[in-house]
C-alpha cells in the first residue's frame, strides 16, 4: 500500500518536523529541490530551461532546482519570478518549463497575472514539470481552481496527494513520480493507494487436497425484459468461477428462464417468481439464496416496490455477504434508506457518483468537493462498505479509506460495473476479510482493463472483453 495524503495532512506533517522535531525547513526545501532536478537530468542530457517561481515554498524548491541545473553541463537555465508580472521570458522557446508557482494549499481560483503565466506555459510546447502538484490543481479535489498547469511530470513532495489521482488530476498531472525527502511521519491512518502486493495475497497457490466445496458459493440475482444483458456480465460464469469460487448461480426473473438456460454451462440457474417481466417478491424464492456464500444483487432489474421488498427482506434475513449494485442501489434511494440498518448480512454498495448522489440527494459535484467527508459519513451512519466509481473509485467502511488507480477510460462504458459485480460475488464468497476483498475486487478490474487496452484498445475494449484478460491479470499479481 502507498500512502495519500490530503493537503492539511501534509501541512501536519511539516509542522510537526519543523516546529516539534527542530528541522530547519531549508532543509527539507534543498532536499525538494534536490529531488526534482534529479528526475530532470534522469529525462534530458540538457537544454533550454524555464524555472517559473512562485512566493511560497514551492518556488523556493524551483530556485534551489535552478541553481542546480546552472551547474549541470548542457542546461541553460532562465528563472522567472512570476510574482513580478514579466513574462516577456515566457514567449522565448524553451525545451523544459519546471513550474513552481503554487503548491497543493491553494484553495482560490486563479486569477490576473498568474492565470496569465499558466496559460502561455500550457500553450508554450515546452516539457513542463511541476513541482508537487500543477500550478492551479486543487490537491485534494484534483479540479482545476479555474486554471491550471498542465504537467507532462510531477514530481509529488514525500507524499502523493489526493489530487494527483481523482477526478481531473491525472490529466493535468501527467506521469507522477514520488520522491522521499526525509520527513517524519508518525501514524498511518491515511488513505491508502491499492498495489500489487497487496492483491496477489488472495491468488496464492491452492492446495491440491481440496474440492469445489473448500471455495465457497456465490449467485447474482438480477434481470429484467428490458435489461436481460446486464446480470449475464455479472455472472458470466467465466466471472465468479475464474475468481476462484466454487459454485455459481444466476438468478434470474421465473418468466425469462428459457432467455438464460444454458448459456452459462457451468452455473446453475434459479428464479424468482415474476411477471411481464419483472420479479415479484416471493418469501420462498428469495430464501432459496440463502445458501449462497454471497448474493450480488440489483442489475438491470429496474426500480420498483417489488425490488424494494426483494432487497428489504434479503437484509432482515440473510446471514452472508450482500453487493448491491445498479438497480438495486436505484430502488433503496427511492423507497427509502432506512433498510440499510436492519440488517443482519454484511452489506457492499457500489454506486457510480450519480448513483450515489441521488443515495445522499446532493449533488455530483458537491460529491466531488468534498468526497472524503461525505463516503466516511455514508459508510459509518449504515454501517456498509461503500466503492464509490468513479476515474480513480474510492472503498471505506467509514474509518479505513482506499483508493484505486487502476483502469483507464475503456471501463467509461456500459457493463463495466456488471462485471465488477460479478467479480466481487466471487472474491466475496471466499470468505476473506471483507474490506480487503472489495479493494481487491476493484483493483482486478483496473488492471484487467488496462492489459485488455495493451491488447486492443480504448476505443473497442468492451466488458465481454474485460471477462477474456482476467487471468492474464491474475497472473500478473
Amino acid at each position: 500500500m502507498e500512502r495519500i495524503l490530503l493537503t492539511n495532512e501534509m501541512r501536519e506533517i511539516d509542522d510537526y518536523n519543523i516546529n516539534k522535531l527542530g528541522i530547519s525547513s531549508l532543509v527539507f526545501i534543498e532536499r525538494a529541490g534536490n529531488a526534482v532536478a534529479e528526475e530532470i537530468i534522469k529525462k534530458f542530457k540538457g537544454g533550454r530551461v524555464l524555472v517559473c517561481v512562485g512566493k511560497g515554498n514551492n518556488g523556493e524548491d524551483a530556485k534551489i532546482v535552478a541553481e542546480i541545473l546552472k551547474k549541470k553541463h548542457g542546461f541553460t537555465v532562465t528563472t522567472l519570478n512570476v510574482f513580478n508580472g514579466f513574462f516577456k521570458l515566457l514567449e522565448k522557446p524553451y525545451d523544459i518549463i519546471v513550474d513552481g508557482i503554487f503548491g497543493t494549499g491553494l484553495k482560490r481560483e486563479v486569477e490576473g497575472k498568474y492565470k496569465e503565466a499558466i496559460e502561455i506555459i500550457n500553450n508554450s510546447g515546452a516539457y513542463v514539470v511541476s513541482i508537487d502538484i500543477p500550478s492551479g490543481l486543487n490537491g485534494d479535489t484534483g479540479m482545476p481552481l479555474g486554471v491550471s498547469v498542465k504537467a507532462n511530470l510531477t514530481i509529488a513532495i514525500q507524499e502523493y496527494k489526493l489530487g494527483h489521482f481523482i477526478n481531473d488530476g491525472p490529466d493535468y498531472c501527467g506521469k507522477i513520480i514520488c520522491r522521499d525527502i526525509g520527513l517524519s511521519i508518525w501514524e498511518e491512518n491515511y488513505i491508502k493507494r491499492i498495489t500489487n502486493s497487496f492483491a496477489k495475497k488472495f491468488f496464492t497457490p491452492r492446495k491440491r487436497n481440496v474440492n469445489k466445496g473448500s471455495f465457497g458459493k456465490t449467485t447474482v440475482c438480477g434481470g429484467s425484459k428490458n435489461y436481460f444483458g446486464s446480470v449475464l456480465l455479472s455472472l458470466n460464469s467465466l466471472l465468479a468461477l475464474k475468481m476462484g469460487v466454487g459454485y455459481a448461480n444466476l438468478c434470474v426473473p421465473k418468466c425469462l428462464y428459457s432467455t438464460y438456460a444454458g448459456l452459462n454451462p457451468e452455473c446453475t440457474i434459479s428464479t424468482i417468481n415474476s411477471a411481464d417481466g419483472n420479479f415479484v417478491f416471493n418469501e420462498e424464492d428469495v430464501k432459496s439464496l440463502f445458501k449462497y456464500n454471497s448474493i450480488s444483487f440489483g442489475m438491470g432489474i429496474g426500480v420498483n416496490e417489488e425490488n424494494y421488498k426483494i432487497v428489504k427482506y434479503i437484509l432482515e434475513n440473510y446471514t452472508g455477504r450482500l453487493v448491491i449494485d445498479a438497480d438495486g442501489l436505484n430502488t433503496i434511494a427511492k423507497y427509502g434508506l432506512e433498510i440499510l440498518k436492519n440488517k443482519k448480512c454484511e452489506v457492499v454498495l457500489t454506486p457510480h457518483v450519480k448513483e450515489f448522489s441521488r443515495l445522499v440527494n446532493l449533488e455530483v459535484n458537491e460529491i466531488k468537493n468534498n468526497t472524503i467527508e461525505i463516503i466516511k459519513s455514508f459508510a459509518s451512519e449504515y454501517n456498509v462498505i461503500l466503492l464509490l466509481k468513479d476515474s480513480a473509485s474510492f472503498i471505506t467502511n467509514g474509518k479505513e479509506i482506499y483508493l484505486n488507480t487502476t483502469g483507464n477510460n475503456s471501463l467509461a462504458k456500459a457493463g463495466s460495473g456488471d462485471t465488477l459485480s460479478g467479480i466481487l460475488a466471487g472474491i466475496l464468497a471466499r470468505g476473506y476479510d471483507l474490506l480487503e476483498s472489495v479493494v481487491v475486487s476493484c483493483y482486478l478490474l483496473g488492471i484487467t482493463a488496462e492489459i485488455a487496452v495493451k491488447n486492443n484498445n480504448e476505443y473497442t475494449v468492451t466488458a465481454t472483453d474485460i471477462v477474456k484478460y482476467l487471468p492474464n491479470a491474475i497472473n500478473s499479481l
